[in-house]
């Protein structure tokens, strides 16, 4: 979740996430939409000022994203513990999903999952006006303020050749791992 746009720019559905798993995420948002200027977590999830959120588990206090803060000098700060109205925009979108669909949705498996959820916040972003936003939907306020702040220049602003294929995110192997028999 962004906290000045109020876009929420990735929601990962699955039975479980590794800290691994988030810095991942965490290094595709930042190769969109640029270094936010720091990330505000409680035990129990993520939101970064300038802001992206993400709600998870213990996996945001893992060795894996704290490294990875340190690596990137991404500023860490954690709300007090009870005070989810510190963690409002993350709460307010949460409990708004997790109303939806629960009341229309029953998930076949994962993928199907998957797919629901990334609608639904394809529908936030782009079909929901925000009060707050000047009755603007998230991606139509996000505009002027993206295209002004981002320094990266898409694929098709590149003049450099673009790749047959998506490169490895920065820092991560591209080294085949071993398989261990057994």
């Amino acid at each position: 979740m962004d906290d000045v746009t109020r876009e929420c720019l990735a929601a990962i559905p699955d039975t479980s996430i590794s800290g691994r798993r988030v810095v991942r995420e965490l290094t595709t948002l930042i190769e969109k939409r640029g270094k936010p200027g720091m990330i505000v977590s409680p035990s129990h999830g993520l939101q970064a000022n300038h802001c992206r959120a993400m709600d998870n588990g213990t996996e945001l206090t893992s060795n894996a994203v704290l490294g990875w803060c340190s690596d990137h000098k991404i500023n860490w700060h954690y709300i007090a513990p009870g005070k989810p109205m510190q963690n409002g925009f993350v709460e307010s979108f949460n409990g708004r999903m997790r109303d939806e669909l629960r009341n229309k949705t029953m998930f076949r498996n994962r993928a199907h999952a998957r797919i629901v959820i990334r609608d639904l916040a394809h529908d936030y972003n782009t079909n929901r006006p925000h009060s707050a936003l000047g009755y603007e939907t998230p991606e139509a306020f996000a505009k002027p303020i993206i295209s002004v702040t981002d320094g990266l220049a898409t694929q098709s602003e590149s003049s450099a050749r673009q790749s047959v294929a998506n490169p490895a995110p920065s820092g991560l192997s591209t080294r085949k791992a071993l398989v261990q028999a057994g």
